[in-house]
Order: C-alpha cells, then sequence, then structure tokens
C-alpha cells in the first residue's frame, strides 16, 4: 500500500501541510473565542488569531506547490511557534498576576489564562515545519 510506504520512507509532506493548515484554523478559532471571552484585553491576543489563517495559507500552499513547502511553510510555522511561545509566557505571567499568584497556584491555573493552550499553538508550527523537512509522497 502506497500510504503506508509513504509513511514508512517518511514521505509526509504535503499529508502534514494539510493537517497543519486545519490546526492552524481549528486553533484560531478556538483562540478566538477564548480571547473574545477576555475582551481582547491586551492587543497582543490578536496575533495568534491572525496568524491561523496565515498558517492555515501557507499549509495548503505546502500541500499543492513543493517549494512553497519549503519556503513559505516553515517562515509562517516559525511565526507560530514563536507566537506560542510568547503566548506560553503572557499566560504565566497572567497567572502570576492573578489575586495570590502561584502561591495558589491550583486555583489560579483553574481560573486564570489557559496555562498549556499556547504549546498547542507552537505544535501546530511544530508540524508545519516538520512538514518542511519530510520528504514529499510520490
Amino acid at each position: 500500500m502506497r500510504p503506508l510506504r509513504n509513511l514508512r520512507e517518511g514521505r509526509l509532506e504535503r499529508s502534514l501541510s494539510l493537517l497543519t493548515a486545519a490546526g492552524a484554523l481549528i486553533t484560531a478559532a478556538e483562540i478566538y473565542l477564548e480571547h473574545d471571552r477576555a475582551s481582547f484585553g491586551n492587543r497582543v491576543m490578536w496575533w495568534p488569531v491572525v496568524l491561523g489563517p496565515v498558517g492555515a495559507a501557507a499549509g495548503v500552499a505546502g500541500f499543492a506547490s513543493e517549494r512553497a513547502a519549503h519556503t513559505v511553510l516553515p517562515f509562517a510555522s516559525a511565526l507560530i511557534i514563536a507566537n506560542g511561545l510568547q503566548g506560553t509566557w503572557l499566560h504565566v505571567r497572567g497567572i502570576a498576576r492573578k489575586p495570590g499568584g502561584w502561591e495558589m497556584a491550583r486555583y489560579n491555573i483553574e481560573l486564570g489564562p489557559p496555562l498549556f493552550a499556547p504549546l498547542l499553538v507552537t505544535m501546530v508550527g511544530g508540524m508545519g515545519l516538520l512538514a518542511a523537512v519530510l520528504r514529499r509522497e510520490r
């Protein structure tokens, strides 16, 4: 079977490009809903919402074109990773700023900004970088 052979040979560039596109859109939609709930209190909250469609477009381009998979997709993915790491820092800081800070970690992690959510964004960017280094399916 060709799909299994592609998997064994590390030929997943197109498939992982499409998964990156889908992950970027789904994640951006979820981030929009969560940040809207927080009334977009900080302008930086818009960045992952904007980068979602950028990642999706880059993923589709990487699926359609081998050249885009090696240029546009890794660039967009690196931006998404950087934003995910920045979001992790901002969420850690947001938890620390809640009354009681890290001394009331269990309470503030449950009710504050989601601690691990930005790392999911980082994972979507990581999928895009991985797609860029894998071989193209036959």
